[in-house]
């Protein structure tokens, strides 16, 4: 069980990644979209760290 919470942790961190890089390439903006930014790099850190 504790493997699938790294890859998951994983998989949030690309997706968080991927986000910022859309964000800044081709200036997207919504209302919240920082929550949701915030949020998933909170879930991928801290499903990282409760790997390790």
């Amino acid at each position: 069980m504790a493997k699938s919470f790294k890859n998951i942790g994983f998989k949030l961190l690309g997706v968080w990644l991927i986000l910022e890089g859309l964000i800044q390439l081709f200036d997207l903006h919504f209302d919240g979209i920082g929550i949701v930014i915030g949020i998933i790099a909170l879930l991928a850190g801290v499903l990282i760290i409760a790997e390790k």
